[in-house]
């Protein structure tokens, strides 16, 4: 097809008409496809087919234009109808409207087009939206009312007003419109003007009522107020008032009205009313220029009926002021008595602070009385733990002496009627001994000086020292007393521990008829917690209460040593090491003591005799031992035990015979069993070093000694020496020889505690 049915009918008919004109000229030009007849026959005929085809198809167009036609006066007859219809529909609208399209105004109502008379002849179709605005802006008709127009400030705003804005326009005659502003979908903007002159009337009115009302009550309260206010011009005179100012300041009428002078009303109250001024400035003038310079002014006033008023000016916008006065007499006469009671009240307060002083002095001098009291009896026990600790060597020498001499006699009456007696006597000396121990033990213990030496060693060698001790004390009861290894290292306190642990087994043995006790230590969390088991009597929950004070025993009918001191020094000890103690137990069934001690993380522990250190020898010793001892009977007991156990003894009473002693034998000793305190400036540790010096060698020595010191020890190791302490237990220094005078190993490389 050489027409697009598609295109407008004009451009159709266009086309039509040249193809037309096209075809008419080739007609005319037929001479030009030849002479031929039947040539000419053939182009007409097919000229002829085409000139009806394109007729066909011009009268189709011309059809479709006509129809075209008909539809395009149909839509034009039905928009001037709408347009008509939207016409009257916008006459017939109370308020203005007016349509923008691309922001130029395309049609708008009559009330939109003569609401501001000076604008009128230029709201015109195509009037810009700016332009409506500016038009607004210069009019000298419309105003924008900023207390009615939403938001504020919408003045500023009608130049570049968004969709939903709106304000309100006041024109002549209080009539008030809302003009509101509105995007449609096809992005137009419609203004709306609707007017709100009854709204706005009304809500006047009802401002005003409310005003009124406002005002009524507020002048009833200003009428009724217990304060008197009045207001006074620049020019000092009055300009309102309330009842109550005249009243309290009994003004007659006259002085009451508008225009009174401040003067005037100062002259009559000063003058009529007596008053007692106590700082009332009666100069206006200097009252005002005080009052503008501090902006507010204060006095009070006190009338001859005794009522006082508080006056309070203040300074006001326009250079006048306000005065406020108040009756404070109720107050001030409050505060008058409250003012003398406190008087009075302080004048007792002083004769109790007085009195308190005094009892305070008399109480501070009984303090002194007191605290010199009681640094005398601290004294007192002081000196006597001094003495006690300064006693300890001469009390345990004589008992050191006993022991051996008893032990001596033991085994010198085997086989004779004297045995059991001398089994008796040794019984009650150890009794003696372990009460002795308990006394020293309570008297380091309080003393204020108490030293603790805490050390990381194995827990083993308490142990083995324990099981020593107390085997022999188990088996007179034929009792089975097991002691468990551990080989956990703690951190203690050698002594004080092995005294606590000796204490609890010896305790348990005594109290156990039959069965057997139980000692053994182990890991629980963090802790080494050493127990002491029994099978014995067992301990109410009553008793458990009491075990650990002094003098305490469960049991009346036992027959063991003891005056229950035992577990007092174990309790006391274990509060100076911080080791917490616990006691299980079920009468008739037994009991557990429980110790909880640190367990050590580093650092070597202090050395002493191992459980691996041999029984009592049986054989016979074939040793030189030389014992310096300044004490007679201890020298006399140690010789005689050291040689019925076959050794040669060379004793000494001092560091001076003993070198003259090795002297005159010639030859170096085995042994060196020496007492640490000699007479005078003399000692063990001297003894033993120049004795050394004097053989020339590393001669194995054993210190005896009452003296507990930590330092003692920490010498030995320095000296390389072991320390034994006193009364000797001979079931550790016999071993303990054996082991120092051995030939094979080396020797003297551990401390005897």
């Amino acid at each position: 097809m050489l027409i697009d049915r598609n295109q407008p009918l004009e451009i159709q008919v266009e086309k039509q008409a040249r193809i037309i004109d096209a075809l008419i000229l080739r007609a005319n030009r037929a001479h030009d496809f030849g002479d031929s007849a039947y040539a000419l026959f053939q182009s007409a005929v097919s000229l002829q087919d085409e000139v009806w085809e394109k007729s066909k198809d011009l009268e189709l167009a011309l059809d479709t234009l006509g129809k075209a036609s008909v539809e395009l006066e149909t839509a034009e007859f039905a928009r001037d109808q709408m347009q008509r219809n939207l016409a009257d529909v916008l006459d017939m609208m109370e308020g203005g409207f007016a349509l923008f399209t691309a922001d130029k105004l395309q049609i708008c109502n009559d009330i939109f087009q003569t609401l501001i008379p000076d604008i009128a002849a230029r709201i015109v179709p195509g009037l810009t939206l700016e332009a409506y605005f500016e038009l607004l802006n210069g009019s000298a008709l419309a105003t924008l009312n900023h207390d009615l127009a939403t938001p504020p400030g919408a003045r500023e705003q009608t130049q570049k007003l968004s969709p939903g804005a709106s304000f309100v326009l006041a024109l002549p005659h209080d009539r008030w419109f809302q003009v509101i502003s509105r995007r449609t979908s096809s992005n137009s903007t419609a203004l709306l003007q609707t007017e709100i002159t009854g709204i706005v009337r009304k809500n006047r009115l009802e401002k005003d009522r409310l005003i009124d009302e406002q005002t009524h009550f507020l002048q009833a309260a200003f009428d009724n107020m217990t304060q008197g206010v009045c207001t006074f011009s620049a020019e000092g005179t009055l300009l309102i008032q309330n009842a109550a100012f005249g009243g309290l300041l009994g003004l007659p009428y006259p002085l009451r009205r508008k225009g009174t002078a401040f003067a005037q009303i100062l002259e009559h109250v000063t003058r009529n009313r007596l008053l007692q001024v106590t700082g009332l400035r009666r100069d206006i003038e200097e009252m005002i220029l005080r009052m503008r310079r501090d902006g507010m002014l204060q006095d009070r006033i006190r009338q001859i009926d005794g009522r006082v008023l508080d006056l309070h000016f203040s300074m006001l916008p326009d250079g006048g002021f306000i005065v406020n006065i108040m009756d404070i007499t109720a107050e001030t006469q409050t505060t008058e008595s409250l003012e003398k009671r406190v008087q009075e009240r302080t004048a007792e307060l002083t004769q109790a602070n007085l009195r308190l002083r005094q009892q305070y002095e008399a109480q501070a001098r009984v303090e002194d009385e007191l605290r010199i009291a009681k640094e005398e009896a601290e004294a007192a026990v002081s000196s006597k733990t001094r003495f006690l600790a300064a006693a300890s060597h001469d009390l345990l020498q004589p008992i050191n002496a006993a022991k051996l001499l008893i032990s001596s006699l033991v085994e010198g009456s085997r086989g004779s009627g004297m045995l059991e007696t001398v089994e008796r006597l040794d019984r009650a000396f150890n009794s003696i001994e372990s009460l002795l121990h308990a006394l020293l033990d309570i008297s380091r213990l309080e003393s204020t000086g108490t030293e603790i030496a805490l050390s990381e060693f194995e827990i083993d060698q308490i142990l083995h020292h324990v099981s020593e001790d107390c085997a022999p004390l188990a088996a007179e009861k034929s009792l089975r007393l097991s002691v468990v290894p551990s080989g956990l290292r703690v951190k203690s306190d050698q002594h004080y521990l092995l005294r606590c642990v000796q204490n609890l087994v010896v305790n348990a043995i005594e109290y156990t008829p039959k069965g057997r006790v139980l000692v053994g230590c182990r890991r629980r969390g963090g802790k080494a917690v050493l127990e002491v088991w029994d099978s014995g009597i067992g301990i109410s929950r009553k008793d458990q209460k009491v075990i650990f004070k002094e003098f305490s025993r469960i049991n009346t009918s036992a027959t063991g040593p003891g005056m229950g001191l035992g577990l007092s020094i174990v309790e006391r000890a274990c509060r100076h090491l911080g080791h917490s103690i616990s006691v299980r137990s079920k009468p008739g069934v037994g009991s557990v003591f429980s110790l909880e001690l640190p367990i050590a993380q580093s650092g070597s522990a202090a050395q002493g005799v191992r459980s691996r250190m041999p029984s009592t020898p049986q054989f016979d010793m074939d040793l030189i031992i030389v014992v310096v001892e300044n004490d007679p009977d201890v020298l006399f007991a140690t010789t005689q035990k050291l040689e019925s156990w076959g050794a040669s003894v060379l004793g000494a009473h001092g560091t001076q015979e003993a070198i003259q002693l090795v002297r005159e034998i010639g030859m170096p000793p085995d042994l060196i069993l020496a007492d640490y305190q000699l007479d005078d400036t003399d000692d063990g540790i001297k003894a033993i070093t120049a004795l050394r010096d004097l053989v020339k060698s590393e001669t194995p020595a054993i210190m005896i000694t009452a003296d507990r010191s930590e330092w003692l020890l920490q010498a030995g190791q320095n000296h390389n020496f072991s320390v034994l302490t006193k009364p000797v237990h001979l079931s550790r220094l016999r071993p303990l020889i054996d082991w120092k005078t051995r030939p094979a190993g080396p020797q003297g490389q551990q401390t005897q505690t």
